[in-house]
């Protein structure tokens, strides 16, 4: 499958979250997307070296700037289980802004083409390093990283594309 690019419209699909009550909820993409304008990003795993303390402390820290921009609502995900993803943003007492989805099977991960097979180590099929910008469930922007990397998916290289 090709990967999810500039003008596409973004597939639908659940993920699960812990609500601000802590009750677990599951939500269809659409229902947090359409109608705003989002950022969407993806990261390998919950808890990984990269993802813990640049890519996601990034988008937390640059939220108010990205959202006096335009954007409504910053959406993370990962191929993770909610419980996981609820622990991990944990991690993060001051965020505010980032909501962190679990898309534990990777299926919602697979429709949008960007799957990485990380199984030699030991990780299974997880998530490539992306950001997207989506305006009313139309992609506007698609930084997609190439393996392991970190070059064009920050919060900087949002905030510099829009």
């Amino acid at each position: 499958m090709a990967p999810i690019a500039v003008g596409d419209v973004i597939p639908d699909g659940t993920v699960a979250y812990f609500d601000e009550q802590d009750q677990l909820q599951q939500a269809s993409i659409h229902s947090l997307a359409a109608g705003k304008k989002v950022i969407l990003f993806g990261v390998p795993g919950a808890f990984t070296p990269t993802c813990s303390v640049k890519h996601v402390p990034g988008f937390i820290e640059k939220a108010a700037e990205l959202k006096s921009k335009g954007i409504d609502d910053i959406l993370l995900i990962s191929v993770n289980d909610p419980f996981v993803m609820k622990a991990w943003a944990k991690t993060y007492p001051d965020n505010k802004d980032v909501k962190f989805l679990a898309d534990g099977s990777a299926s919602y991960t697979h429709a949008l083409g960007l799957e990485l097979d990380l199984s030699e180590k030991g990780l299974g099929t997880r998530s490539k390093r992306f950001a997207l910008v989506v305006d009313d469930l139309k992609v506007k922007v698609a930084n997609i990283e190439a393996g392991g990397e970190f070059t064009v998916s920050s919060a900087d290289d949002i905030l510099k594309a829009l």
